[in-house]
């Protein structure tokens, strides 16, 4: 059993992502952020850093206590070593998608957070702050469609972690000021992961746990 501590972002998502296509059992623990529950003590003891996810597995693999984990990727990458899912097997198709991965974690989601910030959130709206974080949205989607170019999936053939991580962050591409059409390859792609019947359960989390978003 999984526990999972989760909120509707796009960073929560990616982990529900991969306990719906991997079918391992999980229970949701809700933490509301817009409440500013991830400060609680008892989650801090999980997640110091206060963000969402964080998993405690009951079950982890050296049969010792439940091992907990915090930061979206470091849970992805332990997950697939798990399961033995959703992370190539050979040296060449493993590192790229760990090099994927690292680019969502590193540069898309980070920029797309801002982007989503300054559009959307900011008390103040900073036309050079939305012009720069847009721009740098626009460049990131271009670099992925170019990758995706001649491929079903991020890292080949296969869908690995590094489209669970990337895929939540392209849903609100709307909020950031892209359009799909301007970038085709990554349009099919998109589709093709949105039609996966464990990524609409994992969306379907969104009306259990915050019907209002």
């Amino acid at each position: 059993m999984i526990d999972l501590y989760y909120w509707t972002t796009p960073n929560g998502h990616k982990v529900s992502l991969f306990l719906e296509e991997a079918g391992l059992p999980y229970k949701v623990h809700p933490i509301n952020i817009g409440k500013n529950e991830q400060f609680a003590p008892d989650f801090l003891k999980i997640a110091p850093n206060n963000r969402i996810p964080a998993i405690v597995d009951q079950t982890p693999a050296d049969g010792g206590e439940p091992l907990s984990l915090f930061e979206s990727g470091a849970i992805l990458l332990y997950l697939a070593e798990k399961t033995g899912q959703f992370l190539p097997k050979d040296l060449r198709g493993r590192q790229m998608a760990l090099q994927w991965l690292f680019w969502q974690m590193g540069g898309l989601g980070p920029m797309a957070g801002q982007n989503h910030h300054f559009n959307r959130f900011a008390p103040e709206k900073i036309p050079y702050a939305i012009k720069r974080y847009t721009d740098e949205t626009a460049r990131l989607y271009r670099v992925l469609n170019k990758q995706l170019e001649g491929r079903d999936f991020v890292a080949g053939a296969e869908y690995s972690i590094a489209d669970m991580a990337i895929y939540p962050w392209i849903v609100p591409h709307e909020w950031q000021g892209q359009n799909l059409d301007d970038f085709p390859a990554l349009k099919v792609w998109f589709q093709r992961v949105k039609a996966r019947p464990a990524t609409e359960r994992a969306y379907a989390l969104v009306d259990k746990i915050n019907p209002q978003k």
